[in-house]
């Protein structure tokens, strides 16, 4: 069964996302996307020491036992890693809307995923306003103007690694409370999941000559801030409460909750850059917003 706990942290979630989207979104422009997709692991890893410190009396999580750990380190290189990469370069070959259109199959493959080896079902109320809210939300992004789209050569491409990039999220909410569930709490797990993630993707900006290249592009501070909040409100806090929902609810129902970040993004876009809204968009909400609801009373 399914936990106000567990609901409420999936909607804190999706609060967090909304803001590292933008401090991310504006570091990239700053400084480049993958030189933010780098430099955000490693400040969470320095953010994450001294946290893990104040609830767990170390460093470094610690006695996990193997299965637990490997759990989770496979869960950062198939989130952080993996699932991450899909998702930015399918950013950069069919834009951004439609990039988020195919992730909203996450909630479903984590149904599929939880269902298959966790056990997890849904009722019948719960799939109902799991299938509103992503209607929702689909009808906010679809509504939304972009001309961020790169020539139809690289359509299937891109839609294959959106695809991709949503599997990896779901794939990597499994994993991560496979890990849990052997004993890990969320602190430990996000601490494992990006010191994975660091220790798979450092050699490969090393080989790349990109790692005195991304030092080099903190001299930029207004990037360094965007990145450091960013790191602080996503990987670090966001991820965290995340897995506090994934502990204390359905996959499904929490990965729902969490991608109502676009819904989220419509107030602030029109409030604070003075961006145009749209009716479409206004009644996405509504509807989105019904179906977490639904989920959450």
């Amino acid at each position: 069964m399914s936990n106000p706990i567990g609901e409420l942290a999936a909607l804190l979630t999706a609060v967090c996302w909304t803001y590292n989207s933008i401090a991310f979104s504006r570091a990239g422009r700053r400084v480049g996307s993958v030189t933010v997709n780098h430099v955000r692991l490693w400040v969470a890893l320095a953010a994450l020491l001294p946290i893990h410190w104040l609830a767990h009396g170390t460093l470094l999580a610690s006695g996990l036992g193997w299965r637990a750990t490997a759990w989770l380190a496979l869960s950062g290189i198939v989130g952080y890693v993996v699932g991450d990469a899909f998702l930015f370069e399918a950013f950069v070959l069919i834009g951004a809307r439609l990039s988020m259109l195919l992730m909203l199959l996450a909630p479903i493959f984590g149904s599929i995923l939880a269902w298959m080896f966790l056990g997890e079902h849904l009722r019948p109320l719960e799939i109902t306003a799991i299938l509103i809210a992503v209607s929702g939300i689909a009808m906010v992004i679809a509504s939304t103007r972009s001309s961020d789209m790169s020539p139809r050569r690289h359509f299937r491409l891109g839609i294959l690694l959106g695809v991709g990039g949503a599997f990896g999220q779901a794939g990597g909410l499994l994993l991560s409370k496979l890990g849990m569930v052997a004993g890990a709490s969320p602190i430990a797990a996000n601490q494992v999941r990006v010191v994975a993630a660091v220790a798979v993707l450092t050699p490969f900006f090393l080989l790349r000559g990109r790692l005195g290249t991304d030092i080099a592009k903190m001299r930029d501070r207004r990037a360094l801030a965007d990145i450091t909040t960013g790191a602080m409100v996503g990987p670090v806090l966001g991820v965290i409460l995340s897995l506090v929902a994934i502990r204390h609810s359905h996959i499904g129902v929490a990965s729902t909750l969490m991608s109502l970040s676009p819904v989220l993004l419509l107030p602030i876009s029109r409030y604070l850059f003075r961006e145009q809204v749209t009716w479409p968009a206004v009644a996405g909400t509504v509807v989105a917003l019904s179906g977490a609801a639904i989920l959450f009373f």
